[in-house]
C-alpha cells in the first residue's frame, strides 16, 4: 500500500461534527471516539442534564476536546433550525452530520396517531430536515452525512411495525440522497446495526451483558468504530452501506 495515511482516523482532525441523539448509546460513544480523534463535536439531545454529563465525560477522557451541546427535539422544525444556527455560530461550518436520534415504537395495533406522528417526525422527518440543513452547508466544500438506520428494515419484526416503517424509510432515503448529493462532493453512508446495548433495548445492564457475552448483542463501541472507519476513508472512496450484526443474531 502506497500511503496508509490516507485511511487513518487522523484525517478527522479539526473536522466539525454534528451528532443528533448524542447523549446515549451509539451517539454518545461516537462523540467520545471522534473527539479522541481530534474532531470538533456538537451533540444534540432532548434534555440538558445528559448533554452536560456527556460533555464532562468526553473532556475527562480528552482535556483538549472541543465539544458543545444543545438541548433540542429533532421532531420540531424550529428546534432543527436552532441546532444549525448554533452549529454555525460555534464552528462556522459543518463537515459531518451523523443522523442518529431515534425512538422505539410498537406495532400498529398499539398507540394512537399522535404517538406515531412523533416517532415518524423524530426517526424519519428529522433525518430529512437535518440532511437538508447540513447539505446546504457542505455544498461548497464537500462533507459527509451518515444516517444510522437499523437491521429492523431487513427483519421487519411484527412487534415493531411503526419503527420498521421509519427505518425502511431511512434506507430508501439514504440510497436516493447519495445520488442527489454525490455530484456536489458530499458523501452519504447508511449504517444499519443489529441489536445494540442501549436504553432502546429491553432488559437491564446485566441482561445486556449476558447477551453481549453470548454474541447476541453488540456494544455501542462496535458501531462507533464502524462510523470512524467510514469517516476515515479518502475522498475518492465511499462506504455506501454497512450492516453490523451480533454474530449470533440470525435475521
Amino acid at each position: 500500500m502506497e500511503n496508509m495515511k490516507e485511511y487513518l482516523p487522523e484525517n478527522l482532525f479539526d473536522k466539525s461534527v454534528l451528532i443528533t441523539g448524542g447523549t446515549t448509546g451509539i451517539g454518545r460513544t461516537t462523540a467520545l471516539l471522534l473527539a479522541l480523534s481530534g474532531a470538533k463535536i456538537f451533540i444534540v439531545g432532548r434534555n440538558q442534564e445528559p448533554i452536560d454529563e456527556t460533555i464532562r465525560t468526553v473532556r475527562n477522557a480528552e482535556p483538549n476536546a472541543i465539544i458543545f451541546g444543545l438541548a433540542a427535539d429533532v421532531s420540531r422544525e424550529a428546534d432543527i433550525k436552532s441546532i444549525f444556527e448554533a452549529v454555525d455560530n460555534t464552528f462556522h461550518g459543518l463537515d459531518i452530520l451523523i443522523n442518529n436520534a431515534g425512538l422505539t415504537a410498537e406495532g400498529i395495533t398499539e398507540g394512537e396517531y399522535l404517538d406515531w406522528q412523533y416517532v415518524v417526525n423524530t426517526n424519519l422527518l428529522g433525518y430529512l430536515a437535518c440532511a437538508n440543513y447540513a447539505a446546504k452547508r457542505m455544498e461548497q466544500k464537500g462533507g459527509h452525512i451518515i444516517n444510522i438506520g437499523s437491521m429492523s428494515a431487513e427483519s421487519a419484526d411484527p412487534e415493531g411495525t411503526v419503527y420498521v416503517a421509519t427505518k425502511f424509510g431511512i434506507r430508501g432515503f439514504t440510497k436516493s440522497l447519495r445520488k442527489e448529493l454525490n455530484p456536489k462532493g458530499i458523501k452519504v453512508t447508511l449504517i444499519e446495526p443489529g441489536a445494540v446495548s442501549s436504553d432502546m433495548q429491553p432488559g437491564d445492564r446485566e441482561e445486556h451483558d449476558k447477551k453481549i457475552e453470548a454474541m447476541k448483542m453488540l456494544k455501542s463501541d462496535d458501531i462507533a468504530i464502524s462510523i470512524l472507519y467510514c469517516l476515515s476513508q479518502p475522498k475518492r472512496c465511499d462506504v455506501v452501506s454497512l450492516q453490523i450484526r451480533p454474530h449470533l443474531e440470525i435475521i
